[in-house]
């Protein structure tokens, strides 16, 4: 339970930096239809763990659970499980805390529950967020990585999707305050293709949103099964009422 709060704080505490940080920008809508196409999470979970799963660990999430996605242990073991864990492992990386922060200014924090951590944001779930936040980046000299994002302004985390997207730049154009004129504030105007990516922008946020829809299943992996039952249980409900509104009529109908 310790460890639970622990990673629900480290998660919650990532978003709230973000949205303290954030530049205003709009949210894109994370394509939903994806949380139900089985195909588009096991994209999502082999993206996860080729390209984040390197830094970030999803300590409450078992590599075998992935067996709810329709993949057998063999094909988990053979494409999804690296070095020597084991498909009963729980996704752990070996990153030091410590170095992670001396590179990065911050430990990467745990990504079992960050899709949840970030759904009460009245401007979106948490799909929506993570979906536009990784499709934001633009390449910035002045920070440390070389990379900046327009949702998480001078994040410490890289651009880890740059070969698949490509690099791009951003254009901002000077404003002046609308309260005082003396002040000059940037607005963003659009992204530049500096170098191509691997895949087509349309590619891209295709797979952007098989990653986020993965992550939005490994917060809840028991979400599809929670709402099937839970419509199974309003019909029994709804039934029982009936019988015993019935019955309780049959009781009473000689009580004057």
């Amino acid at each position: 339970m310790k460890k639970l709060l622990l990673s629900l704080l480290l998660a919650l505490g990532f978003v709230a930096n973000a949205v303290s940080s954030e530049g205003g920008a709009p949210l894109d809508r994370f394509p939903t239809e994806k949380l139900s196409d089985v195909g588009a999470l096991q994209r999502g979970a082999k993206l996860f763990v080729n390209y984040c799963l390197n830094c970030h660990s999803a300590s409450f999430m078992r590599y075998n659970r992935m067996r709810d996605l329709d993949l057998t242990e063999d094909q988990i073991k053979k494409n999804l499980v690296f070095a020597s864990d084991k498909v009963g492992d729980v996704m752990k990386v070996s990153l030091d805390p410590k170095h992670a922060k001396e590179w990065f200014g911050a430990a990467p924090p745990d990504l079992s529950v960050v899709a949840r951590s970030r759904a009460a944001a009245g401007d979106g779930t948490g799909a929506d967020y993570l979906y536009t936040y990784l499709r934001s980046y633009y390449r910035d000299d002045t920070k440390a990585t070389g990379w900046n994002n327009l949702v998480f302004p001078s994040v410490a985390m890289p651009n880890v999707l740059w070969e698949l997207q490509g690099q791009r730049g951003a254009r901002f154009e000077e404003v002046k305050d609308a309260h005082d004129p003396s002040k000059v504030t940037h607005r963003f105007v659009g992204y530049e293709q500096l170098t191509p990516g691997i895949l087509s922008t349309q590619q891209f946020d295709d797979s952007v949103g098989d990653l986020v829809a993965y992550l939005q299943w490994m917060a809840e992996p028991a979400h599809r099964t929670r709402i099937r039952l839970g419509v199974w249980v309003l019909l029994f409900l709804a039934v029982f009422t009936v019988i015993a509104w019935r019955l309780n009529a049959s009781y009473w109908k000689d009580v004057k």
